[in-house]
């Protein structure tokens, strides 16, 4: 269930909030083969599950940019913005990937709205995402998301 935030006003008073977690999702190696299509990135590390094996995670591992990209579809499962004509993907800071993630793995994202300022039309409320893999003590991916809510 995802938190829902009314319109401008509640992002404002919604800074320092943790906001929730999304569900589990699991990197598969055919999202892992999807992206490297998409991308053109065809590093053995990704795509080639028996060298792999003998490489220094002993498989496959998600490309990095590939967990930044399922912020977009765990974020929403996180929280709602209502109340307002539309929402923008502005863009992301202080992106970091401490941990590989491993072919099989199961992800979340936690979110804290960190931040929200003025901007015209609207606001722009910055949110920490923490992408958490299921059994590591170190994030797979930590980020600040900038996004912009208009009226």
């Amino acid at each position: 269930m995802s938190t829902v935030i009314e319109g401008i006003e509640g992002i404002r008073a919604a800074v320092g909030r943790h906001l929730g977690w999304s569900p589990w999702v699991e990197m598969t190696q055919e999202r892992i083969d999807l992206f490297a299509e998409a991308t053109g990135d065809h590093q053995w590390i990704h795509v080639d599950p028996e060298r792999a094996a003998a490489g220094p995670f002993g498989t496959t591992i998600a490309h990095g940019y590939l967990t930044l990209s399922l912020i977009n579809h765990l974020l929403p499962q996180v929280v709602e913005v209502t109340g307002v004509s539309m929402g923008i993907n502005y863009g992301a800071d202080r992106v970091r990937f401490p941990s590989p993630v491993p072919v099989g793995s199961r992800l979340r994202a936690g979110v804290e709205l960190t931040a929200a300022q003025d901007v015209p039309g609207g606001i722009q409320a910055t949110m920490a995402v923490v992408v958490e893999m299921e059994g590591s003590d170190k994030p797979a991916c930590v980020v600040e998301c900038l996004s912009r809510y208009i009226r």
